[in-house]
This record gives structure tokens, C-alpha cells and sequence, in this order.
């Protein structure tokens, strides 16, 4: 599908803001029909998202969730583990260090779902998502200032609360709905079990 009729192109740009990892600029644009405008956004240096499945004593399928304040919306959400990719990090590493570090739990096999972009109209983020079954707890490794509670619930508890709006990160709600569907048999993953990194 030929998309030129739909492309802006960048005449200038100029940052407005620099800080720990985002990064903030206006560009002026020349727009489809030779008009110009400006684009204020963000750029962020993407992330990873880790959905994992945890057997209990029953054999009963539970997901592990996370309760997190966020600062911006001043509330707690209810959230799958997540994090931030560090400058030339590897995706699939990023995502096993964070599920260690915020839960504690290590997976023997992991499967890519696919990518989201959760605010495409100002920023450059995106969300690499990925399921992890096979876990084991140990000791989480939280950051210093880093304040989280971690729990399980079944697939029908957290389909529940984000039906009734107790659920509304974006991350998560994308997340639900791979979940659903593998759950369902209608979308498949590819399993793998990788090297553990410090065995490299």
C-alpha cells in the first residue's frame, strides 16, 4: 500500500526538554498538501512488557500482576510487569531482568508476542511484549525509590477488572487481550527456552 499521499515530512526541529531518559522536541513539518505545522513529542527508548503464567498448588493458571502509584495519574494501577530498555540492551534480556527485578520470579521459557506503541500521537515508545511460564521465586532486586506489590490473580479476575474499569493501563489492556487469545487457542506462540545469562 503506497502511503505518500500521508507522509510529513521534517523541515526543522528543535529540543525542548532533555532529562533522565525523555527526551522532548517541537519539529516543524511540511504537511501532504504542502501546508506546514508543528509536532511537539517525546522520544523514549522503548520497553519491554512481561506476562507471566504461574500454576498454583491446583494446577489453576494465574498471571502475576504488580500494584505500582503512578505519579502522573496520582493512583494505583494494577499493571503486568514492565520496564525500560537500557541504552544497547537486548529486548529478551531487558524483559528477564525486569521480571527478576520487580517480582522475583525467573521463567525456563519465553515467547514474544509481538510490539505496541501506547501513545503514538506524542511519542516514540514502544512496548515489546512477552510471555514467560516456568517460573521459580527468588529475591526481587527493586530499584532504590521503586514501591510495588506483587500478586496473582486468574485470567477471569483480571478480565473482570478491566471490564469494570478497575484495569485501564494501556500496556496491561493490550496484554489482556494477547492473553485472551492464546488462553483461547486463536493466536499461537513460539516457545523457546533461552540460555540463562549468566551462563553466556
Amino acid at each position: 500500500m503506497d502511503d505518500a499521499h500521508l507522509m510529513e515530512i521534517r523541515l526543522d526541529s528543535q529540543e525542548l526538554f532533555k532529562g533522565r531518559f525523555l527526551h522532548a522536541f517541537r519539529d516543524t513539518v511540511r504537511l501532504p498538501d504542502g501546508a506546514s505545522a508543528t509536532r511537539e513529542y517525546v522520544v523514549h527508548p522503548g520497553a519491554v512488557m512481561i506476562i507471566p503464567l504461574l500454576e498454583d498448588e491446583r494446577g489453576e493458571l494465574r498471571v502475576v500482576l504488580e500494584r505500582q502509584y503512578r505519579y502522573p495519574v496520582k493512583r494505583v494501577m494494577v499493571e503486568f510487569p514492565a520496564g525500560k530498555l537500557d541504552a544497547g540492551e537486548d529486548i529478551l534480556a531487558c524483559a528477564q531482568r525486569e521480571l527478576l527485578e520487580e517480582t522475583g520470579y525467573r521463567a525456563t521459557e519465553w515467547a514474544r508476542a509481538g510490539v505496541l506503541h501506547p501513545v503514538i500521537s506524542y511519542s516514540t515508545e514502544f512496548i515489546d511484549v512477552w510471555f514467560a511460564r516456568g517460573l521459580s521465586l527468588g529475591e526481587r532486586q527493586l530499584d532504590e525509590g521503586e514501591f510495588l506489590d506483587v500478586f496473582t490473580a486468574t485470567p477471569t479476575e483480571l478480565l473482570t477488572w478491566c471490564f469494570e474499569g478497575g484495569v485501564t493501563d494501556a500496556k496491561t489492556l493490550t496484554g489482556v487481550l494477547w492473553l485472551q487469545n492464546v488462553l483461547a487457542g486463536s493466536w499461537e506462540l513460539d516457545w523457546q527456552t533461552p540460555v540463562p545469562a549468566s551462563a553466556r
